[in-house]
C-alpha cells in the first residue's frame, strides 16, 4: 500500500508503527516456536526463554498503544490511515495474547516432563506447527499488505478447529483407558485449547488486515470474541 502524505513525518511515523508491530509479531512467532520445542522436544531451556521473554511482548504492545494515541492526537488521520492506526491497537493485543498462550504452553510442557508419556503429544505437535505457520504467514501478510495471503490464513482456522475437536476426543480416550494419565491429559487439553486460541488470534489479524485494506469487515459466525 503506497502512501504519499504532504507531511513526510506522518509517513515516517506510520512506518515506525508498522515496523513495531512487525517486531512484536516476530517475537510472538519466536514464543510459539519455543513453546513447541518445549512440548515436543522437552527443551526446558526453550520453555524458560519463552516465559522470560513475555515482558518484552508487553512492553512492545504498550509502545504501539502510545504511538497510535499520539498519531490520533496529532495527525487526525482519515481513510486507510485511520483504519491502519485503529487496527494496530487490536493487532498488537492479538499478538500479546498469543505470547500469553505460548507462555502457558511452555509452563505446562515443563510440568509434563514428570508425567507419564501420552501419545497425543505428537498430534499436538502437528497442530502446533499448523498454528505456527498461520502466525508466520499472517505477520508476513500484514507487513506486505497482502490480503490474499491473509485470507489464506483465515480459511485455515477451520482446520485448526477440526484438529482441536479430534485431539479433545483422543485425549479423553487416554484418560478413560488409563486413569494414571489424567494429570498429563489435563495439561494436554489446556495446551490444545491454547493452540486453538492462537489460531483464532492469527485469524483475527487476517480479518483486521482485510478491514485496513478494503474498509469492510468479513462476515462470519464464530463464538469466540475478537
Amino acid at each position: 500500500m503506497t502512501r504519499e502524505h504532504i507531511v513526510q513525518s506522518f509517513d515516517v511515523a506510520i512506518d515506525e508503527l508498522v515496523n513495531t508491530i512487525a517486531e512484536l509479531g516476530g517475537l510472538a512467532e519466536a514464543q510459539v516456536a519455543g513453546a513447541l520445542a518445549a512440548l515436543t522436544q522437552r527443551d526446558m531451556a526453550a520453555a524458560d526463554q519463552v516465559r522470560t521473554t513475555d515482558a518484552r511482548l508487553d512492553a512492545l504492545e504498550e509502545k504501539v498503544d502510545q504511538m497510535a494515541v499520539r498519531l490520533f492526537a496529532l495527525r487526525q488521520p482519515m481513510g486507510v490511515d485511520l483504519r491502519l492506526i485503529a487496527m494496530s491497537l487490536k493487532i498488537s493485543n492479538d499478538l500479546e495474547r498469543i505470547g500469553d498462550y505460548a507462555s502457558s504452553i511452555a509452563k505446562r510442557a515443563k510440568r509434563l516432563v514428570g508425567e507419564p508419556s501420552v501419545q497425543a503429544t505428537a498430534s499436538l505437535g502437528r497442530m502446533g506447527h499448523l498454528v505456527q505457520d498461520m502466525l508466520s504467514d499472517v505477520v508476513d501478510a500484514y507487513v506486505e499488505r497482502d490480503v490474499r495471503k491473509g485470507m489464506s490464513v483465515w480459511h485455515r482456522d477451520a482446520e485448526v478447529d477440526d484438529f482441536y475437536d479430534s485431539l479433545f476426543r483422543e485425549i479423553i480416550t487416554y484418560v478413560l483407558e488409563d486413569p494414571r494419565t489424567t494429570s498429563a491429559c489435563i495439561d494436554l487439553l489446556f495446551i490444545a485449547k491454547n493452540l486453538e486460541r492462537i489460531g483464532d488470534h492469527a485469524t483475527n489479524i487476517a480479518e483486521r488486515l482485510h478491514y485496513v485494506v478494503h474498509g469492510d469487515r468479513i462476515n462470519r459466525a464464530r463464538s469466540e470474541t475478537a
